[in-house]
């Protein structure tokens, strides 16, 4: 299992057959090809966003049909990611059950994340066809192109890997687990599609049958995240509702789509630039030299560092990619476990939600009318509550840290490591300053950085490694793809729960629960956390915000402090596994087994709750700025 924890199989034990050496050159021929213009992809994001920026804001003649390509090519981009992340075993999943059971158990389990994963591709790659038939008859606005040439990317992408993991299963070690696990798999299929006239008349009651019963069946089996919630939707739909499943694939690309999300890319590869051109180390050092000498240092550097980047890009999994290289190989060479590095990362994603310029907040504003000044005046104060019960559970956990073999810097030498890191201290500050002052979208900032950290690396640390470029970009294709792919699985079960009416029954049964605004408060919390889980931030404001609101308000409870809690509570369970899609991310990006993180993070959302808690109770922390 690679460090990810999503190694599929077959990596380990590879077949000596004919067949198996026979798709070994076929997968990395196949794998070459897809990452060469998957990197290609890549760097035409940054020239087009950036030239884009140049064009408005230097040369004031903005290119109207920059946002629109990029949005093209973005599709592109995550499909083809996917692809590789398919190849190279990234695509997020739990495997704590997997590595707990017997070897031949093991491998029938292993087996099953590849067939069940080819038994949803298989089933959905003639809708994604149907689908890119369809926008065949739409013209883009700006480049005046039928849209099949974006939509073409979903069948693509679901063919090639369909075709890759195909070969994952011919190159697996053994043929009796291959054979058992395509059984399995076919009959679990079979018996679902026999139970459909059955499963119908349960109404509401298949929500649990699927959103939590198929979810976490497969889910604990291994099966990656985002074929597990891909499964589970397409199950519910095909067995339970009358809705055509082209639907399903246009809520797969609404969801992968999302403007916002071309800031994970180039965050990332932002973050891989920012450690191969030394800005990383001398950031580091500076760092380590003000608070290395102190119990759980870098632990309070990383909830400072995601506290003062949060909200830039507008994508919390952006922000994190941009923090992790850089704090993460030190904080390991002085002991730091793995899992308590993921942990804290997943824990200061939830924590940092409601620092402005953050992308749900002017959600929640869009579509409840709340005033979007207010919202992100009232949002730094409550972070920092949160913030400081983390710094709590570090000082608890590193109180008996050894730091004999780490000397006290003197001044002479911070005030050298000052001068040396200025260049990348400055680059938060440099981003932030752009969204600011309108010289580029949250989308486009990334850009922005990405520039200022090749002329960094070029001309003032001397340090730039072109060799390394192409093997960073392909790995900025996998990480993204992994990534949106999960994001898109999900926002398809976030229709589905929608269509059901359970976001309306919710609303009903939250109105009637005793005790006032405390008692609204309270199964608000518990209610966002659990959506947290499944939904992503903006998709569950905009279901379930226009509902909530106005109970809160007839209640008496002021709009800006209902935003920070729900918010939080939202981040809560957007971050705790084992369905928190955040959570995976935070292993994505960190290349850490989801499994290790486990045994350390109930510690951090024991203290977010314990925070968020404050938080409701206070409503001072939250409109205590606000003009009256």
């Amino acid at each position: 299992m690679d460090a990810h924890g999503a190694s599929l199989p077959g990596s380990a034990d590879l077949s000596p057959t004919a067949l198996g050496r026979l798709a070994r050159p076929l997968e990395r021929a196949l794998g070459t090809v897809v990452s060469f213009f998957a990197a290609v992809l890549v760097v035409s994001e940054v020239v087009i966003l950036g030239a884009g920026v140049t064009a408005r804001y230097v040369l004031h003649t903005p290119l109207i049909w920059s946002d629109e390509l990029a949005s093209i090519l973005f599709l592109w981009l995550s499909m083809l990611g996917a692809v590789i992340a398919l190849q190279r075993g990234e695509h997020m999943r739990m495997t704590g059950l997997v590595t707990r059971v017997p070897p031949r158990a093991q491998a029938l389990l292993e087996a099953v994340a590849i067939t069940a994963s080819i038994a949803f591709l298989l089933m959905i790659l003639p809708h994604a066809l149907e689908y890119a038939q369809e926008e065949n008859f739409i013209v883009t606005p700006a480049l005046e192109i039928s849209n099949a040439w974006r939509a073409a990317a979903l069948p693509v992408g679901i063919g090639l890997m369909l075709a890759v993991a195909l070969l994952r299963l011919v190159r697996f070690g053994s043929w009796k687990p291959v054979f058992a696990a395509a059984a399995l798999t076919a009959l679990v299929i079979a018996l679902f599609w026999l139970a459909g006239p059955a499963l119908k008349p349960l109404g509401k009651l298949n929500l649990l049958v699927f959103f939590v019963g198929v979810v976490a069946l497969n889910v604990f089996s291994g099966v990656p995240i985002a074929f597990s919630f891909a499964l589970a939707t397409f199950g519910y739909l095909a067995l339970t509702t009358s809705t055509p499943l082209l639907v399903m694939v246009g809520r797969l690309d609404e969801g992968m789509s999302h403007l916002i999300l071309l800031a994970v890319p180039l965050f990332i590869f932002l973050g891989a630039l920012i450690e191969m051109t030394g800005m990383a180390r001398a950031m580091i050092q500076f760092l380590a030299s003000l608070l290395g000498h102190v119990r759980g240092g870098l632990s309070y550097v990383l909830i400072g560092a995601m506290y003062l980047v949060s909200g830039i890009s507008g994508s919390k999994v952006a922000d994190m990619a941009a923090i992790a290289p850089v704090l993460f190989p030190e904080m390991r060479q002085r002991g730091a476990k793995p899992g308590d590095l993921v942990a804290l990362l997943s824990a200061t994603g939830a924590q940092t939600e409601t620092i402005p310029p953050s992308i749900v907040l002017i959600t929640i504003g869009s579509v409840t009318g709340v005033s979007i000044a207010a919202l992100f005046t009232g949002g730094m104060l409550p972070a920092v509550v949160l913030g400081v019960a983390l710094c709590f559970v570090v000082w608890w956990r590193y109180r008996g840290e050894d730091l004999s073999h780490v000397a006290r810097q003197p001044k002479r030498v911070m005030t050298k490591l000052a001068l040396i890191a200025a260049p990348a201290i400055a680059l938060p500050f440099v981003i932030r300053a752009a969204v600011v002052e309108g010289v580029a979208t949250a989308t486009e900032v990334s850009t922005i950085g990405i520039a200022y950290a090749v002329l960094a690396g070029l001309l003032i640390y001397r340090q730039f490694d072109w060799r390394r470029l192409p093997k960073m970009l392909v790995e900025t294709a996998s990480l993204t793809g992994a990534i949106i792919f999960i994001i898109g699985a999900a926002t398809a079960m976030a229709w589905g729960l929608t269509q059901s009416g359970f976001s309306r029954d919710l609303a009903q049964a939250m109105a009637s629960v005793p005790g006032g605004h405390w008692g609204f408060l309270g199964i608000s919390i518990v209610a966002f956390v659990v959506l947290g889980s499944v939904l992503e931030g903006i998709p569950a404001m905009v279901l379930f915000g226009p509902l909530v609101f106005p109970i809160a308000k007839a209640v008496g409870i002021h709009e800006v402090h209902y935003a920070m809690v729900v918010i939080f509570a939202m981040g809560i369970g957007l971050f705790a596994p084992p369905f928190g899609v955040g959570y995976y991310g935070a292993c994505a990006i960190s290349k850490i087994n989801p499994d290790e993180g486990l045994k350390y993070i109930w510690g951090y959302m024991l203290a977010l709750l314990l925070g968020l808690l404050v938080v409701a109770a206070v409503p001072w922390f939250s409109i205590g700025f606000l003009k009256t």
